[in-house]
């Protein structure tokens, strides 16, 4: 009895330190996997890098990591060749293949989440110029907010011959070509001129390109939420590092 309970505590005492040790190089590859991902996506410090599994070390082993998930703070995508910042990037990666000098990484597949916020969408919207409705009448969209529900408010100027109006319309999002894009439900009333639909339009509806992303994840979905439009990505075969 005493050899067994020997031999019990022996083994306890081993899987703490496996455990330990587990943890410690989880917590340096987590690091240096920070590291290289600034360095590849040019990124001003370095995102959060969070390795799922246990144990970390037969996955590191096998060459093949369960999940990763990454969360990048202020993300500068692109627009139509402009800058368009995301507020939150989330993925997570699956089936993470690394090399065995770890310079380079793929991933399977990815699943995540970019915010983006509605002035920050309104400066790519706002870059177009003012569109002629009707004969001495102007208009633009001068403001994107939360309309309620799955809607987004999207607030226009309208500039006519006796005075300037300030109409509102409720739009719908989706993903569209790899775009955000957006529709009025409705179009407003913008006086008795009554401009064609077409004119009014290409004022209230919009298609925003974002790219660049890291990795080469893609747009999915897209929904109005309280602080932004909350963008779905996802991808496959995606060169993470190298």
């Amino acid at each position: 009895m005493r050899a067994l309970r020997i031999l019990l505590i022996v083994v306890v005492i081993l899987g703490g330190l496996f455990v330990i040790a587990d943890r410690v190089a989880v917590n340096y590859a987590e690091g240096e996997a920070a590291d290289r991902v600034r360095t590849s996506e040019g990124l001003p410090e370095n995102p959060d890098v969070s390795i799922k599994g246990f144990p970390f070390l037969t996955q590191v082993a096998g060459g093949t990591l369960d999940d990763v998930e990454i969360g990048i703070k202020d993300y500068d995508a692109k627009s139509g060749g402009e800058s368009i910042r995301i507020a939150d990037l989330n993925a997570e990666m699956h089936g993470v293949q690394f090399n065995s000098s770890f310079s380079s990484a793929t991933a399977d597949s990815a699943t995540g989440t970019a915010r983006i916020s509605y002035a920050e969408l309104l400066k790519a919207v706002k870059k177009q110029d003012p569109a002629q409705i009707a004969p001495g009448m102007t208009a633009q969209i001068e403001g994107l907010s939360y309309g309620g529900g799955d809607k987004v408010k999207v607030a226009i100027t309208v500039h006519t011959p006796v005075g300037t109006l300030h109409p509102t319309v409720l739009s719908s999002v989706k993903v569209t070509g790899g775009k955000v894009s957006a529709r009025a439900d409705s179009l407003p009333e913008v006086g008795a001129l009554d401009p064609a639909e077409g004119r009014i339009r290409a004022v209230t509806d919009f298609q925003q390109a974002i790219d660049d992303l890291p990795a080469g994840i893609e747009l999915d979905r897209v929904e109005a939420v309280k602080d932004g439009v909350q963008i779905s990505v996802k991808g496959s075969k995606l060169d993470l590092v190298g």
